[in-house]
Parts: structure tokens; C-alpha cells; sequence
């Protein structure tokens, strides 16, 4: 198992505190970077961030130690030795050694993020922060003021957090009961830990052995901050240092809307949420250190500027992409014109960055240049036929070793055919199947392999059709092309849930795109075929449904994880008739297409 011992140039040094307790610790990476110093929670040990940091390592100086109670370091016995002024000391030690005239960039996961907002908002340590990078993990003084808000000023949505946060503290209250703990942990708890976090966390890595004494000791860290803190909470706990707030969007034990109101203690805050559990240092460490190195990157530059609050429904929602999609890299085929290239821009606005794929690398060259000019961290056309499994192959290797493994897939090349079953030859059948449904096959399996192995979660999503659940005698090929996509997404969706992936099957109605003018009307002459594509992009523009409307639904559909998404009305009355009203589409299955 990859240790912070094994990183290039991992050195282990001990500092001893005021009051005696030795902290272990370790530095490791680029001797000349930015300083970055890790700080774990609880249960845990300095090893939790030895994927991140194997990631940061490269660019950054790294340093992690554990804090008293965990680890190599000592375990005082008395419950008063664990107060955050304690903890403070021992992180102004750990500077004294690494930093005693520069400034450090911290990151704090769990209650590493509890005691590090003690470290920002204690001016004497303030002033030794360049940023902060807070998961998982809030300021005790911040939770108590806006849960006494909630009971003094109610409103719904005060009371309704207060309630909620209320019952995923029941572990608060547990770790309070005298005794019990410390015998759950060197018991059967502690013996079952490990398997119980990889069932529910899906996490990498393993907890230390040193866990049962760890968990025991670290108990007193609630019993010694929790009951003070919520009921003595500093009134000017507040920070200009730069913060980026990591939100999980599945954690078990905290609220999202615990952090609603952040801004009021940090101005200066960068929002983000991930999707993952509590413990996204093991799970999603590659997207985590990317954040880290960015923000960094940034506040060095001196370029974080102080975030504006957003307003009107359209800001909030680009905000919430920013959160989710900015630094991610996203794979989209069928990127140089329609949904594709719509889908492209939005992620792009939310700071992601693409790989654009199409068959036609001029139009794929034109949806990077404009992304790059709407805020992709970086935007990369390549010219592929996604039907060509030996091409896409190669694609999934480039993409690998020169962007990584993607977080976001999105399959949504395809072409359009209409006309009877009788005329449609075997030449056109193996065509549309190959572009329709090969082409994501190519694609879910190329990149889904990549998720698998790296096993830090994902999301793939497949563009099928309103045709996929409404047949018509006019669109055999194209309707059973995309129904098979629809159900591909659903068996996958089954099988890559246990890997942290989702799978969202995204079915427009009549969007105004150029796949009409291109579409292949069988059983017509030439004059006939081009006629119906007039009729038909001049039908679609005056239905007037933009692509940028499926975008929006992409991206929301994926930060909810969605596993089928209808988009425009038609498209939704088809799914409700598909399910509840069978007969009614059989019945506009026998209606001819307006010709």
C-alpha cells in the first residue's frame, strides 16, 4: 500500500508542543513550490491524503501530520488536552518547522476542517494562511451561531436545516456517552470499520491498524470542543483569507444546507460540490487535488476575486455548475454543432474541460475555440467517426495519456433516418445502428473501463430520443436504435452503480438541430428526400426548442443523477403515455409523417 513515506523526497520529522504531546509528521514533494499543508479528521490518519497528495506532489510542497491522539503521535489522556486552542498550537508548531517566514495553504478534511477554521480566524495564525481549502467539515463557532438563528429568528428554512443537521449528528451525541465509545472501537467497530467504510464510501486505501486507539482517543475531541463551542461561539470568527468550501453531495453525516450562509464568515469563499460520500480525500483524489492545485494556483497569482452573491434564477444556476463541473474533464462526442456542441459551452461556462469529438474536425475546432473563450480550463477538438471501434480505441488511450481519465461522458453522436421498414436496406439498418448505438457503446465502454479502474466514481451520459419510447411506422431504424440506447443506459446504470458512476439516458423531443437537414429519408428520389429536410428543419425551427435547453437538462440531470431524462413537453407526455396510456401510442404509431 502506497504510503506518504514512498513520495519523492518524504522526509518524517517530529515537532513536540507546549504541553509535551510530539506530533509525527512528514514533508514530500517539490522543495521549491508552494507550501501545502494537509490536516486530517477523524478517525483517520495522515495517510488519508496520500492519494491526494502523490497528486500534488509534482508542483507542490507537501506536508501532513498527525494530530494528537492519532498515528505516531502521542495520545494525552486527559479529555482537556484535546481543546482547539491545543489544536492551534500544534499546527503553529508544524509552520514553525516548515514555514517560519512564508505562508502555508491549508487543507482541512472532517475535523482537520474544524480545528483549521480555528487556525484562519485566530488572527495571530491568520496572517501565516495564504488559503484555505475546507471538506467536510464546518467551524464549530459558525454552526452554533446560525443554529441559534434557526431557534431565536425561525424561518422554514432555518428550522427545517436545524432539523435536518439535528438528526445527522446522532454520531455527536453517541461519541458523548462516556465509555461506550472507546469499547466500540476496540471492539467489534473497530474490527468491522474498514469493510464498512469500502461498502458505503466505496473508498480507496484502507484505514491505518493504528485505527481502534485512534477512533478511542479522538473521541475527545467532541467531548472537549462540541458542548463549549455550540454554546460559547466567537462572534468574530470570521476570515478574508481566500476559502474554497468542497461540498459532498451524499454525505451522510452533514447537510449541504449547513453552508447556505458561509459567506457571512468568509467572504472571500469559492464554492464546490462533489459528487461523493464523507470521505472524498480516498474517494475522488484526483478531482480533489486538481481543485487544490487550481485554488493554489490562483492565490498565488493573486487572482481569486471576491465572489458576487448570484441573483435571479439563471445565476444561482450557473453558480451550482461552477461548483460541480469546474476543473472536471468531460469527453463529449457529436461536439461540433446541436446538442453536442450547447452541451459543450455550458460545461465550458462552468470552467470544465473538454475533449470535443465529431467526425467533422472543423466544426469540432469551432466549438473549442468559442468554449475556450466562455471559460474552459481547456478545450481539445478531435476528429473521430465514434462508429469506428479501431478509432475510438484511440481516442480513449490519447485522451487517457494526455487529459486523464475523464469524470463526464457524453455519448451524443448520431444521425437521422426515416421512412418505412420495407424500404430502409440492411446498408442503412447497419449504418444508423453503428452511429446510433455502436457509436455508444464505443463510448460507454471505453471510458466506463477508465471509471472502473481509476474507481473514483463518474458520470455517462447517452443522448436517446423521445422516439426511443414512442414507435412510428415512419422512424423503425431510428427508434429502435435509440430505444436500445435507452435500455443499454439502464443495464449499465445497474451495473456501474456499485462503482460510483451514473448513467443518465437523455431523451429530447423536437429540438431545432442540423441533424434534420442531414437526415436520410428512404424510399424517396433525390428531389423528394431534399423537399422532406426542408419541410421537416423548417418545422423543427418553428417548434423553436434550442439546444441550450437540453444542455441545461444534461447538466442538471447529471448533478442529480437522473436515470432518465425527457426533455420538452412532447417528450415528457411521450414517457407518461408509455408507462400509463400504452395504446395511445400505439394508435400515433400508425399516423403517417406530414410529407
Amino acid at each position: 500500500m502506497t504510503s506518504l513515506y514512498s513520495l519523492p523526497g518524504a522526509r518524517r520529522f517530529e515537532v513536540t508542543a507546549p504541553d509535551g504531546v510530539r506530533l509525527a509528521a512528514v514533508e514530500a514533494g517539490a522543495a521549491d513550490g508552494p507550501t501545502v499543508v494537509l490536516v486530517h479528521g477523524y478517525p483517520d490518519t495522515k495517510e488519508i491524503w496520500t492519494d491526494v497528495a502523490e497528486r500534488l506532489a509534482d508542483t507542490y510542497r507537501v506536508v501532513a501530520y498527525d494530530v494528537r491522539g492519532a498515528g505516531e503521535s502521542s495520545r494525552p489522556e486527559a479529555t482537556s488536552a484535546y481543546a482547539l486552542h491545543h489544536l492551534a498550537d500544534d499546527f503553529e508548531d508544524v509552520l514553525d518547522a516548515v514555514a517560519p517566514e512564508g505562508k502555508v495553504h491549508v487543507v482541512g478534511h472532517d475535523w482537520g476542517s474544524v480545528q483549521a477554521w480555528e487556525f484562519v480566524t485566530t488572527p495571530r495564525i491568520a496572517g501565516r494562511i495564504a488559503s484555505f481549502t475546507t471538506i467536510s467539515g464546518p467551524s464549530l463557532d459558525h454552526l452554533a451561531l446560525v443554529t441559534r438563528e434557526g431557534l431565536t429568528r425561525p424561518t422554514p428554512k432555518r428550522v427545517s436545516r436545524n432539523v435536518e443537521q439535528a438528526f445527522r449528528s446522532w454520531y455527536v451525541y453517541a461519541l458523548h456517552v462516556p465509555v461506550a465509545p472507546e469499547m466500540a472501537w476496540r471492539g467489534l467497530l473497530g474490527k468491522h470499520w474498514p469493510a464498512l467504510l469500502a461498502k458505503g464510501e466505496k473508498t480507496l486505501g484502507a484505514p491505518e491498524p493504528s485505527l481502534p486507539e485512534d477512533a478511542a482517543f479522538g473521541a475527545k475531541l467532541y467531548r472537549a470542543n462540541v458542548r463549549h463551542r455550540m454554546a460559547n461561539p466567537r462572534g468574530d470568527a470570521t476570515t478574508d483569507i481566500p476559502v474554497q468550501l468542497v461540498v459532498p453531495d451524499r454525505d451522510k453525516f452533514l447537510a449541504k444546507r449547513l453552508y447556505d450562509e458561509l459567506h457571512r464568515f468568509a467572504p472571500n469563499l469559492t464554492r464546490r460540490q462533489v459528487s461523493g460520500g464523507h470521505w472524498v480525500p480516498r474517494t475522488r483524489p484526483d478531482l480533489l487535488a486538481r481543485w487544490i492545485g487550481e485554488f493554489v494556483d490562483r492565490v498565488e497569482r493573486d487572482a481569486v476575486p471576491a465572489p458576487a452573491a448570484a441573483k435571479g434564477r439563471k445565476a444561482r444556476r450557473d453558480e451550482d455548475n461552477r461548483r460541480r463541473f469546474a476543473g472536471q474533464l468531460a469527453v463529449i462526442t457529436g461536439a461540433g454543432s446541436g446538442i453536442g456542441r450547447a452541451t459543450a459551452l455550458a460545461l465550458a461556462e462552468a470552467g470544465a474541460r473538454l475533449v470535443l469529438v465529431d467526425r467533422d474536425g472543423a466544426s469540432a475546432a469551432r466549438t473549442a475555440d468559442l468554449a475556450e473563450v466562455l471559460g474552459a480550463v481547456g478545450a481539445y477538438p478531435e476528429t473521430v467517426d465514434v462508429s469506428d471501434a479501431e478509432a475510438m480505441e484511440q481516442l480513449a488511450e490519447k485522451v487517457r495519456a494526455a487529459h486523464g481519465v475523464p469524470d463526464l461522458v457524453v455519448n451524443n453522436a448520431g444521425i437521422g433516418i426515416a421512412g418505412s421498414f420495407l424500404d430502409t436496406s440492411p446498408e442503412e439498418w447497419k449504418r444508423t445502428l453503428d452511429v446510433n448505438l455502436w457509436g455508444v457503446i464505443h463510448g460507454c465502454r471505453l471510458f466506463g473501463a477508465m471509471m472502473v479502474e481509476r474507481g473514483q466514481g463518474g458520470h455517462i451520459v447517452n443522448t436517446a430520443s423521445a422516439a426511443a419510447f414512442q414507435p412510428s411506422k415512419s422512424l423503425p431504424a431510428y427508434s429502435t436504435s435509440k430505444a436500445a440506447v435507452l435500455m443499454l443506459s439502464e443495464c449499465l446504470r445497474a451495473e456501474f452503480a456499485a462503482h460510483g458512476i451514473g448513467v443518465t439516458a437523455i431523451c429530447p423531443g423536437f429540438v431545432a438541430t442540423g441533424i434534420t437537414g442531414a437526415t436520410r429519408f428512404v424510399g424517396t428520389s433525390s428531389d423528394q428526400e431534399r423537399s422532406l429536410r426542408e419541410k421537416t428543419t423548417k418545422a423543427y425551427k418553428r417548434r423553436g426548442y434550442p439546444p441550450e435547453k437540453v444542455a441545461d437538462a444534461i447538466l442538471r440531470a447529471v448533478g442529480r443523477n437522473t436515470a432518465v431524462q425527457p426533455v420538452t413537453p412532447e417528450a415528457r407526455a411521450a414517457r407518461a403515455a408509455s408507462r400509463f396510456t400504452p395504446r395511445v401510442l400505439r394508435a400515433l404509431a400508425r399516423v403517417d409523417l406530414p410529407k
